[in-house]
C-alpha cells in the first residue's frame, strides 16, 4: 500500500497553531500519535503520503481565548488588530513548537531551510516543515523580527490575513463577494516585498485583497503564489481568485494552492462537509486550465478548514488523488498537483 501513495507536499496547514492552543488543556494531543481530533498527525501523514509542506504560524486577534467557542466569521471580534510584540510572543510559541517537533522525532520531521534540503528529507521519507508565517503582525516596521525570523528558517509570509496591518489589508471571508473590498499595500508593505525578495522569502497572496494583488504584482520580482486560494469564477467569495488575478499568477509563472475548505468550493458557500470531491476536483481542472499544469498545487487549511467529509483529514488524501484519476487527470499531472509545483515554484522564488 505504502509503495502505491503519491507523496503530498501542501502549501498550508494551521496545525502548530492547533497544538499551541490546546497546550495545558483537555484537548491537548500528541503529534506522534494518532488522534480523532484535527486533521494532521505523523501516523495519519504516513498513511495518506503526506510529506510535508508550509506549515503556518497564524496568530488570531483573540491569541489569549481559553473559551473554547468555534471561530466565528461573523463576528467582528476574531478579525480585531493585534499589536506587534504579542503576535511576535505567539509566533515565537508556534515555531519553538515546531522546533521541539522536530527535536523529539529523532530525526522523522526536518524544519528545511532551502528545497534541496526539502527534497533529500523527502527522499528519506522524512516529513518536511518549511515555516510559514500567515499575517505578518509580527514583523516590525524596521524588519528586525523578519531577519530573526528568518535565521530561525521562516521561508514564506502572507503579508495579512483577513485583517488590515502595517502592511496591506485583508479580505473578509465574504460570500458573495469580489476580493475588491479594500486598499492595498502601505509603504512599508512595499518595502516588506522588496525584502523578502532579497531574502528569497515567498510571498504568499492568499488573504490579500485585490488591490494588494496588484501592488504586489508590480512591485515583485518573484512568481505570485496563493497558497491556499480558489477559483472565483465557480465559487464566489472574497478569498478565491478572479480570472484576471490567474492571468496574472500563469504570467509570473507563479501557482495557486486548492484550499479545502467548502465554503471556498462550493457554488452556494455553504458551510457544508457533505461536499463532493467532485467540487473540489472541478476547481482543480479550472485552475489547470487557466494556470496550466505547472501553475496548481494543493494548499489544503487543514486544521483551519472544515474539508468535504470524504476526505476527512490526511489520511484521505489517496481518496483525493484517486478523484483527479477518475476525472481524467494522468499520472504526471496528479504528481504535479500533489507535490512537484510546489517545490519548482519554491526554487523559482529563490528558496
Amino acid at each position: 500500500m505504502t509503495e502505491t501513495l503519491i507523496p503530498v507536499f501542501d502549501g498550508h496547514n494551521d496545525t502548530l497553531l492547533r497544538h499551541v492552543m490546546n497546550e495545558g488543556t483537555s484537548k491537548q494531543v500528541s503529534f506522534f500519535e494518532e488522534n480523532k481530533t484535527g486533521h494532521i498527525d505523523l501516523p495519519r501523514a504516513r498513511r495518506g503520503g503526506f510529506t510535508g509542506g508550509l506549515f503556518a504560524m497564524f496568530t488570531p486577534s483573540k491569541y489569549d481565548d481559553t473559551s473554547g467557542v468555534p471561530f466565528d466569521p461573523n463576528d467582528p471580534a476574531n478579525f480585531a488588530p493585534i499589536d506587534q510584540p504579542g503576535a511576535l510572543i505567539f509566533t515565537n510559541s508556534m515555531f519553538a513548537k515546531a522546533q521541539r517537533l522536530e527535536r523529539e522525532s529523532k530525526g522523522e520531521i526536518v524544519i528545511a531551510r532551502s528545497i534541496s534540503e526539502a527534497r533529500t528529507a523527502m527522499t528519506a521519507g522524512k516529513l518536511v516543515m518549511i515555516m510559514h508565517i500567515e499575517g505578518a503582525e509580527a514583523i516590525d516596521a524596521n524588519f528586525d523580527a523578519l531577519e530573526v525570523l528568518y535565521a530561525a528558517g521562516l521561508r514564506s509570509i502572507g503579508p495579512v490575513w483577513s485583517r488590515k496591518n502595517i502592511f496591506a489589508d485583508g479580505v473578509p471571508m465574504a460570500f458573495p463577494s469580489s476580493p475588491d473590498t479594500g486598499t492595498g499595500l502601505t509603504d512599508t508593505g512595499c518595502e516588506l516585498i522588496r525584502n523578502c525578495n532579497g531574502m528569497g522569502v515567498m510571498i504568499d497572496l492568499s488573504h490579500i485583497t485585490e488591490k494588494g494583488f496588484w501592488d504586489v504584482a508590480k512591485i515583485s520580482t518573484k512568481p505570485l503564489v496563493a497558497s491556499h486560494s480558489n477559483a472565483h469564477a465557480l465559487c464566489p467569495s472574497a478569498r478565491n481568485l478572479t480570472d484576471k488575478q490567474l492571468d496574472a499568477i500563469r504570467e509570473s509563472k507563479g501557482l495557486a494552492g486548492i484550499n479545502y475548505h467548502v465554503a471556498f468550493l462550493r457554488e452556494d458557500g455553504a458551510h457544508n462537509v457533505d461536499t463532493s470531491l467532485e467540487v473540489l476536483v472541478r476547481h482543480t481542472a479550472y485552475l489547470v486550465e487557466k494556470l496550466g499544469e505547472d501553475g496548481v498545487a494543493l494548499g489544503s487549511d487543514y486544521d483551519g478548514c472544515l474539508v468535504p467529509s470524504d476526505l476527512k483529514d490526511v489520511a484521505g488524501l489517496p481518496k483525493l488523488m484517486e478523484s483527479f484519476r477518475s476525472a481524467g487527470f494522468g499520472n504526471q499531472l496528479i504528481r504535479k498537483i500533489a507535490s512537484e509545483n510546489w517545490l519548482s515554484v519554491l526554487e523559482r522564488t529563490g528558496i
